[in-house]
Formats: structure tokens, C-alpha cells, sequence
């Protein structure tokens, strides 16, 4: 595989120096404000889809060695109308004029949480075209697979239900997401269900994905990176589409939307309904989820309001166990030694025995499911104090109810806080029942900020937010074969928890010379996490922990020549443990919280057909949270603080233009990511302590030190695209001992995907998708876990795996009205 990569690499960047000349020509301009014609400083020129430039503090602007084949360009400020510019042949500087327009204003609200070139990171633009040629069904991280450092992954293995990401090695808890500049993390947890938001991908119109702490200034901390979503974008015209997609596992999408267009020039009104299921690659893996999206929006002379509703409602089949290692490579010996030293049923044996090695599920219950809804509120708005000072101000509230039914098989009744079962002369302290835990919470708040531009060379903004959560867990039985005198819905657990947020920051960018940019950013952030009550293993817990936390940012950005800079910023950030850490820690290994210092320094260019950027990152932290095999009193793992560890690398990025219809972006990350002294706990059940085994400077568990994305995309038409789509993903250790007997293998995975738009008469335009995944039916696993203990002297080491689908298919046609 690492032959792969390096040919791919060799390719894109050899090919850098045998294109053919092509004609090209040079163009330049000047942006400025069409009301009093003050030059518009930082504007985004594009010509092609090649990296464009950005206009200086005179709204000046040059484009060098730019294809012939290029007839326009476009141009955007946030807070102007866009416009799509035709170059004039006459050689002529252009004159470029924008109109102000509060139709702009949600890129106003987001701007805060958006980063462009001066701010020396590393960061990836998602637009809703690039999302729109394979929004099939599947869930938003697998459509963002292509991005630099990012690994995805599917529990059921077709890309529906619970999937997740990593960037450049970071969980989900360690990734910063934010809807329309409002957070979105689990306040609990800190992590992302993207299954509460189905088919949420056809309601946005913009991504960008910051790697490192990045601009975090809402919401949980970015350890890894963070992902800021915009939903609707202003639309002039009334519109009306209609989504359906069918592909393997019994997939189906239908989606409908539908817009009002401007009205009366003041108001817009957008909707979306949704419907995605699945049967899942994995047995009974199935996905019935549903949702919508309504937003309507006030543009006045100097004020914007949107009112955002969207909800999403899931009933998924559990696959959370996974496979265990002797099933997946067919070892039955193994597998008898598995059921033999963990207990297993005959009709949970059975399954074992006889289901498929990559598709086994251990749930055989019909109703083990999981089931929840989600409901979000939000209110944003934008208002003009002056020509140079906007206040945005939003609020929101988010509203999740439910939870997840389990089967358990003989199980105790103590450990439901109940007596034994008395029947005639038997006493039983067993039985077979049915569970469900449940969750009940709101999370609400608010964000603002100041935004300042002098339209010269400085640029501010003031701002922050306060939220709170408030949530219920609890459990209860809802059936017992030998229930006794178990009440109706029998409550065995209940605590509560609140969670506040509060941060205020302050950033500015300031253009020191004609060629040097500087920002800086700073940010205090308050904490306050309290847990009440009794937990699922029946352990009383009383948490009240706060936390207060500075968090400074800084870089420069020098321009070395036209269209080409290099950069270096470092930020310092913090971030407190999630609800686990707490409940499922010990007196003697209460968590710390972790910081973080990071350092990113890069280059970028473009030479018209061509671009390439590389960027080096270090993220070295302190008392990172990991898991070292300690478990608490009943045998919960624990994440424990570790003194020392980073994760450093270098991400590149290319892109080329051979022709008018061949196209070629890549990216490839080559990193190292270590805990300097890693010291392993396994528990010894003979005696109930630890044997410890020293492994000095480990691996990072699920941080390839290898990630490469590749599209080749030819387009012999306008209207017609077929794509290669390549990514490979080095080897990953599913712990921190960096042992070869327990990770996941490199993969190398193809896909093939072909859009075709056809305009009849009597309809807008008609689009038609083909996505097949996995053409050579690559075998591999993108997630796992692990565990290990000592019992009669001998170690047992027990790896599960998450195996994903061989080669499927997902086609869809787009009616757009």
C-alpha cells in the first residue's frame, strides 16, 4: 500500500513539471464598493476551480498565467452580493463593483468561525455543489472522506446509521462542530451523532473543516479539528427539487425541497423533508430515519433575522459490538475457544457459528434498537450599526429524547436494584428481561459578536456565547420473564446532570505591509459540569467540577510573490473531560484536563492550471486523556491523563488542471503521533491487581501515520463528470501499545462516481448519480476496539472489528423545478 501512495504522490507532483505549455494570459482589476467606491481589501477572486487570489488593502488583484480556456470570474466579500464577472478580451485592468446586501448576511453570522488565507491554518472548503454529486443516503462524514487527514467510519459498514470521523487521528470528542456558528457537540460527551442529523447534508450550503484548534471560539474545544456547517443559502428564485436514490442494502433516500424565493424583497421561506433507510451492510443493521429542515428569513435595509427548525428522528438497529477477531478470519477453533471463556448462550453460540464472518451481528433481539429524536431551534440575526460595525447576535435551543432497548439474557435482578424472586420454594436471583435507558435533555444558549472592518488594514471582532444542558439518565424495565413484583416500567437508575459554557474572545487581523498579514486571537472560556445521582452500574455519583481556561491564538501570513505565501501560527487550547471521565473514574484517577499547544506552518501556491499547498503541523499535549487498560470497581474502563504526547506531520495538497476536461486533487498525510512513556495496566483476575508493562514511546491508537485521498475527475461535457475516487489509510492500533496483534490494516479503497444533467423544456434540470463504492471489493475494517486480562497465568486479548462493505452501488435521480 505504501507503494501505492508514493506512486500517486510521484504522479501528481512530476506531473507538475511535464505539462504542456497551453496559452495563457494575465488578468487584473480593482474590487471596490459600487454605493461609494471604498476598495474592498480581502475579496476572493476565482478563475476555474483551481485555488483563486485575494484582493489587497486597494482591492487590487492579479491573476497570472491563467487558462485561455477561462471566460469569468467569480467574485465574493462576505457581506456583498457575489457576482460572476466576464473578462474582456482587450487586456484592460478591470473594474469590479459590489453591492452591499443583507441577503449575504448569513456568511456574515458565520464568519466568526471561518478562516480564510490570513490566518496561517491549515483548513478544507466543502461547497454544497462538491456535497451534491453523492448525497446519496449516505451520512455527511462519509461524504467528507476525501478531505486532508480525515478518516471515516460506519458501524453498520455501508456509510448509514452511526458513522464517525477522525482528523488526523482525533475522535469525535476532540472535533469542534458548529451550525451555523452554533455549537453542536453533545455538551456530555463532546462528541457528534451524526445519525441525529439524517440527510442533513441536503440542507447545507457550505463546509470548512479547520485542522488543529482552529478559530473554536463556540461550543467544545478543538483538539483535532473543527467542522463548521452553513445551512440555507440566500436564493433569488423560487425553486422546488425532488431527491431519490436506491442502492445496495436496500437503501433509500427521498428527499424534497422547496423554496419561495425572495418575496416582497423582504422575506424567503425554505423547507426540506427527508426519508433515508437502510438494511445495513452488517446483519440486521438497519437504519429508519427521517427529518426535515424549515427556515425563514427577514432581510430589512440594515437588519437580517432567520428563524432555523430542523429535526431528526432515528430508529437504528444496534451494531456496536462488533466482530470478534476469530469470527472475522473464519477461525472456528477460535471462535469455540471465545464462547467457551465468556459464557455464551447456545442461541447466541449459534449465531456465532453460523453467520457470515463479516457481516456477524451478536444482537438477535428484534427491538435491540436504538431510538431518538432531536429537535433544534435557532434564531439568527445580523445588524448593521454602521458602514464599518455589524452585531450578530443568535439563540438556540436543542431538544433530545430517548433512548436504546436491550434483551439481556439471564441476568441479575441486583443489579437492577431489585430483590430476589420468590416462586413456590425457589428462590431466584436471575432472569431474563428488557431494558431501556433512557435520555431526557435540553442544551440551550446563546452567541454574539462584533464585527469590525476599516476596509483597510484592520479587521476585528469581539464577541462569545453562554450555554446550558440539562439532562436526565435513567433506566427501566419494561419486561422480566419472571417479573415477580417488579412495577410497570420499573426505574433501576436516575441522575442528572448540568453542564455550563460561557466564553468571551476578542480577534483581529491586521495587514502590517503590503505583503505581511498578522492575526491574533484570545479567548476566555468558563466551564462548570455537576452530575446528581445514581448511574447505570448503580454507583452514586456527586460531581461538580469547574474549570476556567485561556486560550490565545497568533500567526503571520507573508506573500512571497503573486499567488503564492507562507505562514505560521501557534494557539494554545484547553478542554475539559466529558461526562465518562467523571462518572467512570476513580478517587485515586480523577481526570485532569488537557491542554494542547499547536503549531502550524505552511505554503501555498497556484501558477493558473496548478496549485499546491503543504502544510506542517505539531500538537503536542499535555495530560492528553487515554485509555491505559486501569478499570474502575466495576470494571469500567478508565481514560487516564498521560504527562506527555503529539501528534506531528505534514499534510499536502495539489491540484491540476491537464485540460478543460481533466482534472486531478490530492492530498496525502505523512505523520507521527506518540506517547513518550506508555505505560499498559492489565488486570489479573487470579489476584485483582495490575501487571504493568512498560512500551516507552507508543503509537497513538487509530492515528495512521499515512492518509491519502485522490480524485481524478474527467468532464468531456458541461454536463457530464465521471470520477475516480482513492483513498488509502495506513495501518492503526487499537490501543496504545503500538502491538502488531492488535490493529486495523491499511486499506486501499477505489470508488467511481458519474453525474449527467440534462436540461428538457419542461423542467429546470433533470440530474442523474451513479456512486459505486469499493470497485475491487477491498476486505477491510475502518474501526475496532479492544481488551485484555490475565486469568490461570495466561493473557486473553479479545479484538473486535468493524468490517465495511465490499463492493455497492447508490444511483439517484434529482428533479429540480
Amino acid at each position: 500500500m505504501r507503494k501505492v501512495t508514493t506512486y500517486l504522490l510521484m504522479l501528481m507532483f512530476s506531473a507538475l513539471s511535464i505539462l504542456p505549455v497551453w496559452a495563457q494570459k494575465s488578468i487584473s482589476g480593482r474590487i471596490t464598493d459600487v454605493a461609494d467606491g471604498k476598495p474592498l481589501p480581502g475579496a476572493t477572486i476565482r478563475a476555474g476551480e483551481i485555488r483563486g487570489a485575494a484582493s489587497d488593502k486597494d482591492g487590487n488583484f492579479t491573476l497570472k498565467n491563467i487558462s485561455e480556456n477561462v471566460q469569468s470570474l467569480d467574485v465574493s466579500y462576505i457581506g456583498y452580493q457575489s457576482v460572476k464577472f466576464g473578462i474582456s478580451e482587450s487586456g484592460n485592468a478591470l473594474e469590479i463593483k459590489l453591492n452591499k446586501s443583507t441577503y449575504q448576511a448569513d456568511e456574515v453570522i458565520i464568519s466568526a468561525t471561518r478562516v480564510t488565507d490570513k490566518n496561517g491554518m491549515a483548513y478544507t472548503n466543502v461547497s454544497a455543489e462538491a456535497i451534491e454529486k453523492q448525497n446519496l443516503g449516505q451520512d455527511l462524514p462519509v461524504l467528507l472522506n476525501f478531505t486532508p487527514s480525515l478518516v471515516s467510519t460506519s458501524d453498520a459498514g455501508g456509510g448509514v446509521g452511526y458513522t464517525g470521523i477522525r482528523i488526523r487521528g482525533s475522535d469525535a470528542t476532540r472535533i469542534n462542530v458548529t451550525v451555523n456558528g452554533i455549537p453542536y457537540n453533545d455538551a456530555e460527551s463532546q462528541g457528534v451523532f451524526w445519525v441525529n442529523m439524517p440527510d442533513f447534508a441536503s440542507s447545507v450550503s457550505s463546509v470548512q473543516i479547520q485542522r488543529g484548534v482552529g478559530t473554536s471560539t463556540n461550543g467544545a474545544g478543538a483538539f483535532g479539528a473543527s467542522v463548521n456547517i452553513n445551512t440555507n443559502a440566500f436564493r433569488q428564485e423560487a425553486y422546488a427539487e425532488l431527491n431519490n436514490s436506491y442502492g445496495s442494502f436496500n437503501t433509500f433516500k427521498n428527499t424534497i425541497k422547496l423554496g419561495t424565493g425572495l418575496l416582497k424583497d423582504k422575506f424567503t421561506v425554505d423547507a426540506r423533508l427527508s426519508r433515508v433507510s437502510s438494511d445495513g451492510f452488517v446483519d440486521r443493521a438497519s437504519s429508519e430515519l427521517h427529518s426535515y429542515y424549515l427556515s425563514g428569513a427577514y432581510f430589512g435595509k440594515k437588519s437580517f433575522v432567520r428563524a432555523n427548525v430542523f429535526s431528526g428522528k432515528e430508529r437504528t438497529y444496534q451494531s456496536w459490538n462488533g466482530v470478534p477477531e476469530a469470527k472475522l478470519k473464519g477461525n472456528r477453533e477460535g471462535i469455540l475457544e471465545y464462547i467457551d471463556r465468556n459464557g455464551i448462550g447456545e442461541k447466541d453460540a449459534e449465531n456465532l457459528l453460523n453467520s457470515d464472518e463479516r457481516t456477524f451481528n451478536s444482537y438477535t433481539y428484534k427491538n435491540e434498537v436504538d431510538n431518538y429524536r432531536q429537535d433544534h431551534y435557532q434564531l439568527v440575526s445580523s445588524h448593521t450599526l454602521s458602514d464599518k460595525l455589524t452585531f450578530n447576535v443568535n439563540g438556540f435551543l436543542v431538544r433530545g429524547l430517548g433512548y436504546y432497548e436491550q434483551y439481556r439474557t439471564n441476568d441479575k435482578y441486583s443489579n437492577y436494584n431489585l430483590s430476589n424472586t420468590i416462586i413456590g420454594s425457589d428462590t431466584l436471583a436471575r432472569t431474563d428481561l428488557i431494558r431501556r435507558r433512557w435520555l431526557d435533555n435540553y442544551f440551550y444558549g446563546t452567541t454574539f459578536s462584533f464585527d469590525y472592518n476599516s476596509f483597510k488594514k484592520l479587521t476585528a471582532s469581539i464577541g462569545g456565547g453562554w450555554n446550558r444542558y440539562d439532562g436526565k439518565h435513567y433506566g427501566q424495565i419494561i419486561w422480566a420473564r419472571n417479573a415477580g413484583n417488579i412495577e410497570n416500567e420499573h426505574q433501576y437508575y436516575y441522575n442528572k446532570a448540568v453542564k455550563k459554557d460561557f466564553n468571551i474572545y476578542g480577534k483581529l487581523y491586521y495587514q502590517l505591509t503590503e505583503k505581511l498579514n498578522a492575526f491574533a486571537d484570545i479567548q476566555f472560556r468558563q466551564v462548570s459540569h455537576t452530575i446528581d445521582g445514581t448511574d447505570n452500574d448503580l454507583i452514586l455519583h456527586a460531581v461538580d467540577q469547574s474549570y476556567s481556561f485561556v486560550n490565545p491564538k497568533a500567526g503571520l501570513t507573508y506573500r512571497i510573490a503573486d499567488q503564492s505565501s507562507v505562514y505560521a501560527s501557534y494557539s494554545l487550547g484547553n478542554r475539559e473531560p466529558n461526562r465518562d471521565d467523571f462518572t467512570n473514574s476513580t478517587a485515586q484517577l480523577f481526570p485532569k484536563n488537557e491542554t494542547m499547544h499547536n503549531v502550524e506552518a505552511g505554503f501555498r501556491t497556484q501558477r493558473g492550471i496548478w496549485a499546491v499547498a503543504a502544510n506542517y503541523y505539531l500538537m503536542s499535549y499535555k495530560n492528553q486523556l487515554v485509555l491505559t487498560g486501569q478499570i474502575n470497581d466495576v470494571g469500567n474502563s478508565i481514560r487516564v491523563n498521560v504527562p506527555k504526547s503529539y501528534r506531528t506531520g505534514i499534510e499536502l495538497e495539489g491540484a491540476i488542471a491537464f485540460s478543460k476536461f481533466l482534472k486531478w486533487n490530492a492530498n496525502a498525510t505523512f505523520s507521527q503521533n506518540k506517547i513518550d512513556n506508555f505505560t499498559e495496566y492489565v488486570i489479573d483476575y487470579d489476584t485483582y491487581e495490575y501487571r504493568t508493562i512498560n512500551h516507552g514511546k507508543s503509537d497513538i491508537s487509530f492515528s495512521p501515520n499515512v492518509i491519502v485521498g485522490s480524485q481524478f475527475v474527467y468532464s468531456p461535457k458541461k454536463n457530464f463528470e465521471l470520477a475516480l475516487l482513492t483513498k488509502y489509510v495506513g495501518k492503526q492500533y487499537l490501543d496504545n501499545t503500538s502491538s502488531e496483534t492488535r490493529k486495523l490494516d491499511a486499506y486501499f479503497t477505489n470508488d467511481i462516481r458519474l453525474t449527467w444533467t440534462i436540461k428538457p423544456t419542461w423542467i429546470k434540470e433533470i440530474g442523474f448519480n451513479l456512486l459505486v463504492n469499493n470497485i475491487l471489493n477491498e476486505k477491510y475494517e475502518s474501526n475496532g476496539y479492544t481488551y485484555g486480562y490475565f486469568a490461570g497465568d495466561v493473557l486473553t486479548q479479545e479484538n473486535f472489528y468493524f468490517p465495511q462493505a465490499g463492493t455497492n452501488f447508490l444511483v439517484g435521480v434529482n428533479f429540480k423545478f
